[in-house]
């Protein structure tokens, strides 16, 4: 009996601590995007995600900072490829061989980085692109999954390819009608059933925001998830037995019907990027932000997924943090995706797992506290203005100015002032880049009005961990290239 009672003892012992180790809440995930002039650096990130119960993170490249900052941390990470690399990684297997070298198997054996998994590309299929990575897609990820497995990685990192939902459609606008796009049918037949027979998994970017934004008839109500005891909005589908209330379900389940028909249907499918942006247009605001996200993270922590999959997948939202070095081409939006403003202090308030609110960034340090502003003695009608503004938002991110957007209701001053100081604090607040042709001052009182916030820029300097990135690094360098050139009299504005 009293080594009856030991063993049960042992087991009990185990089971607490079993029970002690496990999450006590819904995992999240998001992506960490690193276009920004001054990112925030990398250890103070990973301690936002860790603070905030996120332990899964997406980069779209392999951003050495990000990495390191990610080793030993427990966060399970999705490295991208680019679109740029898919060439040629398709072209040999040893070119995907030295890539996964460089950019995986260093991460994980140096620095104790957790990667589960390559994202092959980012949306190489979307229709815009005119067919430009097609033929190099398939070729890339056979050639990245053949390198992991000489690697010895075959079982721990997987292969993905985040896909835009423009591959799939539904001609009556059922879910259950679901198919591939004709015109990449086989091809994406061939490359799902790669992914399921090598123990990979199928990425889709669902973007609700996005329909709001290409069609001012869309139903609004229909993008967002139903509060709980609401009316379904009046743009609800019915399929068969199913009634879908929210364009994400619908979305999905489109997806889902399409694999079913392929006999695809057994593969895992992730959920990549999904969001929605503050600035940059009128729907593109806090209070629908939250609106949107608020639902979209009950729905990951009660686990609730769709129709076709009724348990919730990996979501990765879209995103953490701002990043003003992003391209706007899609729209003056793609800045200000983020959950989190540039310096992760939270846009709004989002309830987590048992009613706890995110948390901010701890130890974020800032540069002085100072602005660029239009000198009040300086007349706005000044022929130089427009050159001076114009120079100032093709280096630094003015999008917040836009029409309906949070700088939008500005007077004439205060929109020459936010100019001027983008600029001024994207040149890391020197000097004379609050020079433009004596138009301007720098103040120490902050000039911020309303839903419009003159910014002051993080001090990456001051934090050990910070490597720019690629992008970010070659953006600030093309700047103060400019900058040099402006402050010695070469350029004159």
């Amino acid at each position: 009996m009293g080594s009856r009672a030991a063993v049960q003892a042992v087991v009990w012992a185990v089971a607490v601590l079993f029970f002690r180790a496990r999450p006590v809440e819904a995992g999240l995930a998001a992506n960490w995007g690193t276009r920004a002039l001054h990112p925030l650096p990398g250890d103070v990130t990973v301690r936002l995600l860790r603070d905030n119960g996120f332990d899964k993170a997406k980069l779209f490249e392999a951003d050495p900072s990000a990495l390191r900052a990610l080793g030993h941390t427990g966060i399970q990470v999705m490295v991208g490829l680019p679109n740029e690399l898919l060439a040629s990684v398709s072209s040999t297997v040893a070119a995907a061989e030295q890539w996964v070298l460089q950019n995986v198997s260093a991460y994980i054996s140096k620095y104790g980085v957790d990667i589960r998994s390559v994202a092959v590309g980012n949306e190489p299929f979307l229709k815009s692109y005119k067919g430009k990575f097609e033929a190099a897609t398939l070729p890339a990820v056979q050639n990245v999954q053949a390198a992991l497995v000489k690697a010895g990685l075959g079982r721990q990192v997987h292969v993905t390819v985040p896909l835009n939902a423009d591959v799939y459609e539904s001609l009556d606008g059922r879910p259950s009608s679901g198919d591939f796009r004709p015109d990449i049918s086989g091809l994406m037949v061939s490359l799902v059933r790669f992914l399921l027979d090598n123990g990979g998994f199928l990425t889709i970017n669902i973007y609700p925001f996005l329909s709001l934004y290409a069609d001012p008839n869309f139903p609004v109500d229909y993008a967002y998830f139903p509060a709980p005891g609401s009316p379904p909005s009046q743009a609800s589908v019915q399929d068969g037995s199913v009634l879908y209330t929210n364009v994400f379900d619908a979305n999905y389940d489109t997806l889902i019907a399409a694999l079913d028909k392929h006999g695809l249907g057994a593969i895992s499918v992730v959920v990549g990027e999904i969001g929605w942006p503050t600035d940059g247009d009128k729907n593109a605001n806090v209070a629908n932000a939250q609106r949107f996200n608020q639902g979209l993270f009950d729905r990951i922590i009660a686990g609730k997924g769709t129709p076709r999959r009724p348990q919730m997948p990996d979501v990765y939202v879209f995103a953490l943090l701002d990043e003003d070095a992003k391209s706007i081409d899609p729209g003056n939006f793609e800045r200000h995706w983020g959950v989190f403003n540039y310096d992760g202090s939270p846009k709004y308030n989002l309830r987590l797992a048992g009613g706890r609110n995110i948390a901010p960034a701890r130890g974020v340090r800032y540069l002085s506290r100072q602005w660029c502003v239009l000198r009040p003695d300086a007349s706005p009608a000044n022929p130089a203005i427009p050159g001076a503004v114009g120079y100032a938002c093709q280096y630094a991110d003015c999008t917040s100015l836009g029409s309906g957007s949070s700088c939008g209701n500005l007077d004439v001053r205060s929109n020459i002032s936010y100019a001027f100081n983008q600029f001024f604090q994207g040149a890391n607040q020197m000097k004379n880049a609050c020079n433009f042709n004596n138009l301007s001052v720098i103040t120490t009182s902050d000039p911020s009005q309303g839903t419009c916030r003159f910014e002051i820029m993080i001090d990456t300097g001051r934090h050990d961990l910070t490597v720019a990135s690629s992008a970010a690094a070659a953006t600030a360098a093309a700047l103060a290239a400019v900058l040099l050139l402006a402050l010695t009299g070469i350029l004159i504005l």
